[in-house]
């Protein structure tokens, strides 16, 4: 028949382009072709479809016909009397065959249909004809979400067997559709439960059948089909493929549709695809909303792309799209992952200025970046700005906080945070505790972290592998290494599967112990235990190989380490170079330096720090000079301890001018002399005759809390006491035996 049809459209077009009046292009009228074809073709397919079947039921016996009748007026009649008192007397004698011919005779009163249905299946269940006419006639009605309760109410029965029941349903409401609604829309609410019920397969195979009837189903409820699909990760290329398929058969995807998708591809890791996707929408008359820019910006978040980020956002902008809660919070945590939590407070600020207001995990985001700096001051500005705001600090706000405070060593604050979490009415998980415990084991207060481990113990909470080994670290450098061994048999035997932090703790504890060979037997027993070590194993042994002058034995540990596939930290070759100067071993140490260099290994200031430390030592202050001038060179910053270093080496050798300069420049960008830089300092300016330079120094020195030594004292006393002023010699002098005899006294008994 197709191939006719064709003949047919191909002879009248011949004909129609001879037409006398009417003149085309080849182009035109093959697109003319094109289009009637295309035409034809769809009508074609209509032409194939299966018609729904004529509603045909049971015939009704001249009694149920007078008992029918006598219902339907007895309701129709009735005024503000219940349907149980009005149909008592036909209690006995009804069926569901009854049902079906009274719904006949009151389809037209949508409210009395329903009210008659609830009497019905209170006294029995109705068959699945009945419900499904009822389904009918409640879309007809415009009532939907009646019809998706009728639907899902079957679909709830534990007992039923899904598969057999699937094809008597389908049967059932095409089988009534005809005569008893004709509304397409009952597919629709069908499978949008079926979709909710999780039965995706028998969702489907609806989907197929109703092609047979010409029926496709809306774009929403094949978004909501594609939505649950892409929840399960094993059927995310299910989801791309169904998206590939369904426009073939009718259904015009949307931009929710697009939304689903470019999701579904990142988290398949295609995100190159998703973002391809994201500039062919409009192609597709489909236009990108903030949904579809916040899918893709996230997706780049996650990977850490911060430009691709950027571009993005300017990107929406200009089309008249403004970020949103979403948007924002993928940005804030990009940055806060990378250490720009400056940045991401930059943009909550711009947020709030756009009228979007942050929620509780924008706020979380922040305060967990700006404690992991150490920066618990600008941590607990957020949380106040949180409180005008309305917004409560949660759990997981509370334990950043403590987790900050408990690095930063202030533990009775971090437990007065916790004080006041209970105090709220939040209760602390494991990871709260362990973040205390942690501070605690840091401040080497080990029976309090024990008394609070108990604790999360007797309200049920489970100590984690964290937990343990803050423990065993907090022993580790009280120096209870034997006790911290047998929590890790204990940890064993409790079945938690130790991780590599837990052994670098106790290997640490060793090492700083000295017991070197113990530390090497517990990383042999890592390996036995299937953990294999990793750079921070390895690292830790070299460091304490090298501070005992076994640089072979640290040099066979990294070659051990390369071997095994294990890529070196900056920490390691700091620990390397570290270990060459301490030996006196320079030119070793150069050609580390060297080496890295040439590897593109980036030293960084504790790097060139030892080699400066050093040549200072020498009173080699030329080479010292270059060796910070190749930092500077390389764009290396120097930390305070390089300004220190410089500047004992520079006042040591009377450079007054040159260590002035660099005593400037460190405060300038916010570092703090030592007190040991601060007696150099004064030391040379006294041997170079500068007295107010030197005064100034002592007295910024004193400002600061710093400890002068014996001699400088000494000298600042003899100064004032020649110039008249006995008072404040005298006061120096009491300060010099508080500050300098009595520290030393005490440090000599301990």
């Amino acid at each position: 028949m197709k191939s006719c049809t064709i003949y047919h459209l191909t002879h009248s077009f011949q004909l129609f382009s001879r037409h006398p009046y009417l003149s085309f292009t080849p182009n035109c009228l093959q697109l003319c072709v094109t289009r009637i074809m295309s035409r034809n073709l769809s009508s074609l397919s209509s032409i194939n479809t299966r018609p729904f079947p004529d509603y045909s039921p049971k015939k009704p016996t001249i009694k149920d016909s007078e008992l029918v009748y006598q219902i339907t007026n007895a309701i129709k009649l009735r005024h503000s009397e219940p349907l149980g008192r009005i149909l008592k007397p036909y209690e006995s004698k009804f069926r569901s065959d009854h049902l079906i011919w009274v719904l006949m005779n009151i389809r037209n009163d949508y409210e009395l249909v329903l009210d008659f249905f609830d009497w019905a299946r209170l006294r029995r269940d109705p068959n699945l004809e009945a419900r499904c006419i009822v389904v009918q006639i409640a879309v007809t009605s415009k009532d939907l979400k009646m019809a998706h309760e009728l639907i899902r109410d079957f679909w709830a029965n534990p007992n039923l067997n899904v598969s057999l029941s699937f094809t008597h349903f389908v049967e059932r409401l095409i089988y009534t559709y005809k005569d008893w609604g004709s509304d397409p829309h009952v597919f629709d609410v069908f499978f949008q439960v079926l979709v909710e019920a999780g039965m995706l397969n028998e969702a489907r195979k609806l989907f197929d059948k109703l092609l047979n009837y010409g029926v496709t189903l809306s774009v929403d409820s094949c978004n909501l089909y594609l939505t649950r699909l892409s929840s399960n990760s094993d059927m995310l290329g299910m989801t791309i493929k169904v998206f590939s398929e369904f426009p073939q058969v009718g259904v015009y995807w949307n931009t929710a549709s697009y939304n689903i998708i470019m999701n579904a591809l990142f988290r398949l890791g295609k995100l190159k695809e998703a973002h391809n996707l994201l500039l062919r929408m409009e192609l597709k008359g489909c236009i990108p909303d903030v949904i579809s820019y916040s899918t893709i910006i996230n997706a780049y978040c996650h990977v850490g792309d911060l430009q691709k980020v950027l571009l993005l956002v300017k990107e929406m902008q200009t089309k008249g799209l403004k970020p949103n809660s979403y948007t924002y919070s993928s940005i804030i945590l990009l940055l806060c992952r990378s250490g720009k939590v400056l940045e991401g407070k930059h943009v909550l600020s711009d947020m709030i200025n756009e009228g979007v207001f942050p929620d509780n995990v924008i706020y979380t985001t922040l305060i967990d970046g700006f404690c992991k700096l150490g920066n618990i001051q600008a941590a607990f500005k957020l949380v106040d700005e949180m409180n005008s705001l309305n917004v409560a600090p949660d759990i997981v706000a509370y334990t950043a906080l403590i987790c900050g405070l408990s690095q930063s060593g202030k533990i009775m604050e971090a437990d007065r945070l916790f004080s006041e979490m209970l105090s709220k009415g939040l209760k602390p998980d494991e990871f709260a505790y362990t973040a205390l415990i942690d501070g605690y084991c840091k401040s080497g207060m080990i029976k309090k972290a024990f008394s609070l481990h108990n604790e999360m113990v007797q309200i049920g909470l489970i100590p984690n592998v964290v937990t343990y080994t803050a423990l065993a670290d907090g022993l580790c450098k009280h120096g209870e290494l034997d006790t911290a061994n047998e929590l890790l048999h204990e940890m064993r035997r409790k079945g938690l599967q130790l991780n590599v932090c837990t052994y670098n703790s106790i290997v640490n504890g060793l090492c700083k112990a000295g017991n070197i060979l113990q530390a090497v037997k517990l990383m042999e027993e890592m390996q036995e235990a299937g953990m294999h070590p990793d750079a921070i194993t390895y690292t830790t042994l070299m460091d304490a190989y090298c501070k005992t002058g076994e640089m072979v034995k640290a040099h066979e540990l990294l070659r051990e380490m390369l071997d095994r596939g294990l890529q070196p930290t900056i920490v390691t070759f700091n620990v390397l170079m570290n270990g060459f100067c301490m030996s006196g071993m320079l030119e070793d140490g150069e050609r580390l330096l060297k080496w890295m260099l040439e590897k593109g290994i980036m030293p960084n200031a504790t790097t060139y720090n030892s080699l400066m430390k050093q040549y200072c030592i020498r009173n080699n202050m030329r080479g010292t000079t270059e060796i910070y001038r190749g930092m500077s060179g390389l764009g290396v910053m120097p930390d305070s301890n390089t300004y220190n270093i410089l500047i004992k080496g520079h006042s040591k050798a009377r450079n007054m001018k040159e260590a002035w300069f660099l005593h400037r420049e460190m405060v300038e960008k916010g570092f703090k002399l030592t007190a040991s830089s601060y007696n150099a300092l004064i030391k040379g300016f006294f041997k170079r005759k500068k007295l107010l330079e030197a005064r100034q120094l002592f007295e910024e020195m004193r400002k600061e809390g710093l400890v002068a030594e014996a001699e400088i004292y000494s000298l600042f006393a003899d100064i004032n006491y020649e110039e008249g002023n006995l008072e404040t010699t005298l006061e120096l002098c009491d300060e010099a035996i508080e500050m300098c005899l009595v520290d030393k006294a005490k440090n000599g008994n301990k």
